[in-house]
């Protein structure tokens, strides 16, 4: 398993949303109206955009099929599309992804992800706050849990950004586009940074982020 894999799984998770959205005519609300830790890029802001209010020229279940072709999450996630079909078919054979019966879409085995997140990851892709930089708010400095907890000192996570707007200590990203896959969804937002709560925080961050990611993920 690659790091990319649980990025391309997370934004399944995502994806699954948008799908539940899309048919109930809801948008996200991952993040707080109006709040952004970066400079706003216009390339950016119309992916967001199109994002929140997708564009259906067809069908529901024709757009929806859209969305997971190799060169749409290749877009999204700026993983490459030779490494998604590679990360798709590791996450289906080890039984983190299977296939949609009715669409025929991958969808991530979310039992499967949760736990592997919550037990496995922090030792095979560890985390440890680094330098003092600029970048944007990750695990418990994140709109997901900030003010659910108390911060353990001066300087909050963050992922390295130089168009980032906060002030904090460094932490390697789970993979190297995950700046550019927040930025075109707020859903992959939240998930990552609960996921870095994981990697990063201490017994009770992290019991707290498990219970946030359990129900992000839909796990009964």
């Amino acid at each position: 398993m690659k790091s990319q894999d649980i990025l391309l799984l997370l934004k399944l998770v995502s994806l699954r949303k948008q799908e539940q959205r899309i048919e109930g005519g809801s948008e996200s609300n991952a993040w707080p109206s109006g709040w952004q830790d970066w400079e706003v890029i216009e390339e950016e802001q119309s992916a967001l955009d199109d994002f929140l209010l997708p564009e259906r020229r067809f069908g529901v279940n024709e757009y929806i099929s859209t969305l997971y072709t190799a060169r749409k999450l290749e877009a999204d996630t700026g993983i490459s599309k030779s490494q998604i079909n590679l990360a798709l078919n590791r996450c289906l054979d080890i039984g983190l992804a299977k296939k949609d019966r009715k669409l025929g879409v991958p969808r991530a085995n979310v039992r499967a992800l949760f736990e592997f997140i919550v037990f496995g990851l922090k030792y095979v892709f560890p985390a440890k706050p680094k330098e003092i930089t600029r970048g944007i708010a990750t695990a418990f400095a994140a709109p997901v849990l900030k003010d659910k907890l108390m911060s353990a000192g001066e300087f909050v996570p963050i992922w390295p950004d130089a168009k980032g707007n906060t002030k904090g200590q460094a932490v390697e990203p789970l993979y190297k586009s995950v700046g550019h896959a927040i930025r075109r969804d707020p859903e992959m937002y939240s998930l990552l940074a609960l996921v870095d709560a994981m990697r990063l925080g201490q017994p009770r961050e992290k019991a707290l982020a498990a219970d946030l990611l359990k129900q992000s993920l839909g796990v009964s």
